[in-house]
């Protein structure tokens, strides 16, 4: 009797040190913040990188610098979506994070936005690249801004701060993007993004009033 409750005893320590040793190794969650402005640099590698095995890609004789810095950073979570990417943005100019959004579109990510009608079609803006690629783009009809500045990564990574995906934002502007993986936060921004998916739905558009005739 002695010898199988010790038995036993033995199984479940060695049960509890292999969940232990499992919960170590377990991938921490992602809390990190970034800083703006970033210094301009060659993004080049990293989106030639993240293009595939397959791709042809040329060495940039560009003079930019390469290196950590925070677009980097946000390139690479970004770049880091596997199945979905929503973006809630009032502003988007960055030709390196429209070309990444491209990119995942490529790859197959289901890629939904939702911007600013009046910011969209200000001069710079890749909406309409976007758009070209054959990307969802959906846009308000109201007389204030959609002022919203998040992404979300595979339903599982927010991204959200003052920042506007625009060059200027980026390379002159203090601003700041908090990235979190947290369950309870993605859910409140998945489902904001869903309430305006639906109403910024083109079967809502009013082009007429409604007391028209």
């Amino acid at each position: 009797m002695r010898r199988a409750w010790a038995g036993l005893a033995a199984a479940a320590a060695l049960v509890l040190a292999l969940a232990a040793s499992l919960w170590r190794r377990r991938p921490r969650p992602v809390r990190e913040v970034l800083f703006f402005p970033s210094q301009p640099i060659c993004t080049e590698a990293l989106l030639a990188e993240a293009e595939g095995p397959g791709a042809v890609s040329r060495p940039c004789r560009c003079p930019l610098p390469r290196g950590d810095c925070a677009l980097s950073r946000l390139l690479r979570r970004l770049l880091a979506a596997r199945r979905s990417l929503e973006l809630c943005l009032f502003a988007f100019s960055s030709p390196q994070l429209a070309r990444a959004v491209q990119l995942l579109h490529r790859r197959g990510v289901r890629v939904r936005v939702v911007t600013d009608a009046q910011s969209m079609a200000m001069k710079g803006s890749q909406i309409g690249l976007l758009r070209h690629a054959g990307i969802q783009v959906r846009h308000d009809q109201e007389s204030g801004y959609m002022h919203h500045k998040f992404a979300i990564v595979d339903g599982r990574m927010l991204m959200t701060g003052s920042l506007n995906w625009t060059t200027q934002a980026i390379q002159n502007n203090r601003e700041n993007v908090m990235v979190v993986e947290d369950d309870e936060y993605v859910k409140a921004f998945l489902d904001e993004f869903e309430r305006i998916w639906e109403e910024y739905n083109p079967r809502n558009y009013r082009f007429f009033p409604k007391d028209s005739k």
